[in-house]
């Protein structure tokens, strides 16, 4: 009975014990269950935030690079197939100079002549300013700039001419007995106008390969290229009649005065020298044709240049004499109003309108003014010259001071000038010279009118004494004794009033 009892009680304590781990193990299972979503919750935040990171960090670097590039070239610009990219525009005008000088043509004609040709050789006109602005902004300036991905190949900015290439071409090919050469059009300095300079027919060399050969190297500079020329024998590649149409024309348009003004009081006309510079006879020696075309940059460039030298004005104070009221008796110095020019380039473009309309134009500058002030001087000393007596007075604050005999200029030409003047030189000793005659040594000279003024004329005391100006008179001066010219020189400065009043005498007055 024990025996069964004890083996019966084994299951029950069995079962017992598996239940709790069964329910131990179901328990971890929910547990393990649980904790599963938290973690990929986790690992999406986790992500989320990474993500957020690069975005910014995308963001930064997106604006760090539209600032680093906002003054230099941006990504993928390339000038041909030299990339250029973080270059500013101090070095990009280097890598465009070297790519120039680097651009040649080897011709040849197959029959053992050779040259070596640079775009200077050829007549190229490289706009180097102008490539580089077109560097600096190539892509643009919108969120694609930045973009190394994106490619943009700028060509260099130039211009060609058929007639450079054609004279480099046959000077370098061609014997001069051979050449064919086209009439032409030049400015002729000396009648300052266009003539027509006839050529001749004979041979001449193929110029197509070698245009194409440029237009290669424009768009990709900075190499040499290899090109071969052939010959033709031809008439006058442009005919004489043509030049003399095309010198006609330059002609009308250097008849059309341009004129251009600072907004006061002073103009500038441009010189026919100058206008002619900006005249450019294009020949295209293919049609047998000239055209004239109106250089831009050079009117540009002559305007920014030339204006400011010809126009601006430094302002000038107004010097007034006055007498004890006020009034004013005579302006030493006249008032000028300060002026500075700016917008040249709206000036340019009115000139190259009017150059290319062919009329005529008065153009005004926008300037900034300053107007002139104006300052008074009281004139303590006067004096009054009288042709009527031959007498000096001198007055100090308008109280007579003393008078002098003299004797002024004489008639015929010479006579001494009525008006208000003031002393402005004066010399203690000079050699006065003058048509006809010579006097050294003359002492107390004091000029207020020109070549006139005081002076001792220790030769003329008779004139002097009569006052007789139309027999013993001067070149314009007023004669005086020697002391009474060394009064006048040690008592009344620069800036004395001198006014010279009265009528020529036909004969002595004392």
């Amino acid at each position: 009975m024990d025996n069964v009892n004890n083996s019966g009680n084994e299951p029950e304590a069995l079962t017992s014990e598996l239940s709790q781990a069964d329910i131990a193990a179901l328990g971890i299972s929910a547990q393990a269950q649980h904790e599963k979503p938290d973690k990929r919750r986790l690992a999406i935040i986790i992500a989320a935030v990474v993500l957020a990171v690069l975005a910014v960090a995308l963001i930064a670097s997106f604006f760090t690079a539209r600032w680093y590039y906002k003054d230099k070239a941006a990504p993928g610009v390339r000038l041909g197939n030299v990339a250029v990219a973080g270059q500013n525009a101090a070095q990009l005008k280097q890598t465009v100079d070297h790519e120039v000088q680097n651009s040649k043509l080897a011709i040849s004609d197959g029959q053992g002549k050779k040259a070596t040709a640079g775009f200077k050789d050829l007549g190229v006109n490289v706009d180097v300013d102008k490539t580089v602005r077109n560097l600096m902004a190539a892509k643009g300036d919108g969120a694609g700039r930045v973009v190394p991905f994106s490619k943009a190949s700028v060509k260099l900015v130039a211009k060609t001419d058929d007639l450079p290439i054609d004279t480099y071409l046959t000077k370098t090919f061609v014997k001069d007995s051979d050449q064919a050469v086209p009439s032409s059009v030049a400015f002729d300095g000396n009648s300052n106008k266009f003539v027509a300079n006839a050529g001749h027919g004979g041979r001449a060399p193929e110029m197509s390969g070698v245009k194409n050969s440029i237009s290669t190297l424009i768009a990709d500079p900075g190499q040499t290229k290899s090109v071969k020329v052939t010959y033709k024998t031809i008439d006058t590649p442009v005919s004489q009649s043509t030049a003399a149409t095309a010198a006609d024309a330059a002609n009308k348009l250097l008849a059309n005065k341009i004129v251009i003004g600072n907004g006061d009081a002073t103009q500038f006309e441009v010189p026919v020298a100058q206008l002619a510079a900006w005249i450019k006879p294009n020949t295209d020696i293919e049609k047998g044709q000239i055209s004239l075309g109106i250089d831009k940059d050079a009117i540009t460039s002559y305007i920014n240049s030339e204006m400011p030298k010809q126009l601006n004005q430094n302002m000038v104070s107004q010097q007034d004499i006055v007498d004890g009221t006020g009034k004013v008796m005579l302006t030493m110095t006249k008032g000028v109003n300060g002026v500075k020019v700016k917008d040249g380039a709206a000036v340019a473009d009115q000139v190259y309108n009017a150059m290319t309309s062919g009329q005529p134009a008065t153009i005004q500058e926008a300037a900034d003014i300053t107007k002139f002030d104006v300052k008074q001087q009281k004139s303590e000393m006067r004096i009054v010259v009288d042709l009527s007596s031959q007498t000096a007075t001198v007055y100090k604050n308008d109280q007579q001071v003393k008078t002098f005999l003299v004797c002024t200029g004489a008639p015929g030409g010479d006579e001494t000038d009525l008006g208000n003047y003031f002393i402005y030189l004066r010399y203690a000793v000079q050699t006065m010279r003058g048509p006809g005659y010579v006097s050294p040594n003359v002492r107390w000279v004091s000029y207020f009118n020109g070549g006139e003024g005081f002076h001792t004329a220790d030769w003329n005391p008779t004139g002097i004494a009569k006052g007789d100006p139309a027999h013993y008179g001067s070149h314009g001066c007023v004669n005086m004794n020697v002391g009474d010219a060394q009064w006048i020189y040690d008592n009344c400065p620069q800036g004395t009033l001198v006014q010279v009043v009265g009528s020529q005498p036909s004969g002595p007055v004392r």
